[in-house]
């Protein structure tokens, strides 16, 4: 009898612990599931991201530079604390700016180096080759600049214009050869240079005319200039049975195969 009780009191001191681990069990799994509802919940909310179409790498370029100018024009950075106060830019510094990030991928349009100064000058006319040379462009950029600098901010760009001004147009007020100078800049951009045009060359042309060709070479080519193709590189053997230089070829069997004439009824 000592032996069945003491069996019974362990089999009722191990009940609970398995009582106890049932609903941890049960807490764990419900848990599980319940983070997998949120996954696909997510993963439904996500699920464009990767459907989106993928854009040329020349697009996202332009992008960059659009919205490198947009940002510096409106005087605000991307999360910045500008971003609720933009500046207004004038069409002076708009071309500034444009100039300044001419040929140059990290500029940021906020200095201006000494190659695109020259260029600005030459492009919008400020250079006319008698009162104003390239020379007296550099001059005067040297002059404007910093000692430790090697380029110039807006601030300076405006002085070296109106130090170009007083020269430009030297019966004219400060103010008023100031005005000229800049609306010569405004609005403009740098002038991107063309492709090469080809030049009329009196070597070219002989070469390539063929009226003057000679020998197997002008053989290959009518009167027009047109190539004949295969009959004018190939000696074609002529199995026709006429004569070289017979001008009546076909004209036998014309004259032989006379039409029937109808009788009269």
């Amino acid at each position: 009898m000592g032996t069945a009780e003491s069996t019974k009191r362990k089999q009722k001191s191990a009940n609970p612990s398995t009582a106890q681990r049932e609903p941890n069990s049960c807490t764990s799994m419900a848990d599980q599931k319940d983070n997998i509802d949120d996954f696909k919940v997510q993963t439904a909310k996500h699920s464009n991201i990767s459907s989106a179409p993928l854009r040329p790498h020349s697009e996202h370029s332009k992008d960059r530079t659009s919205k490198r100018l947009s940002t510096d024009s409106n005087g605000t950075s991307e999360g910045g604390m500008g971003s609720s106060t933009p500046v207004e830019v004038t069409a002076l510094e708009e071309s500034f700016r444009r100039f300044a990030i001419h040929g140059d991928t990290r500029a940021t349009g906020k200095d201006l180096h000494g190659k695109n100064w020259s260029k600005l000058c030459k492009d919008c006319g400020v250079i006319d080759g008698k009162n104003i040379t390239l020379t007296d462009v550099d001059i005067v950029f040297s002059k404007v600049k910093k000692k430790t600098c090697r380029t110039i901010t807006f601030d300076e760009f405006k002085v070296a214009l109106k130090e170009l001004a007083r020269k430009k147009y030297k019966e004219k007020t400060a103010e008023e050869a100031e005005a000229e100078v800049f609306k010569l800049i405004e609005g403009k951009a740098p002038i991107i240079a063309g492709v090469t045009k080809a030049v009329a060359s009196p070597t070219v042309s002989r070469l390539t005319d063929t009226t003057k060709f000679t020998g197997s070479h002008k053989e290959r080519f009518d009167n027009t200039g047109r190539g004949k193709g295969k009959a004018g590189r190939v000696d074609i053997v002529d199995t026709s049975g006429y004569v070289s230089g017979y001008k009546h070829q076909g004209s036998y069997e014309k004259k032989v195969t006379k039409p029937t004439e109808a009788k009269p009824m």
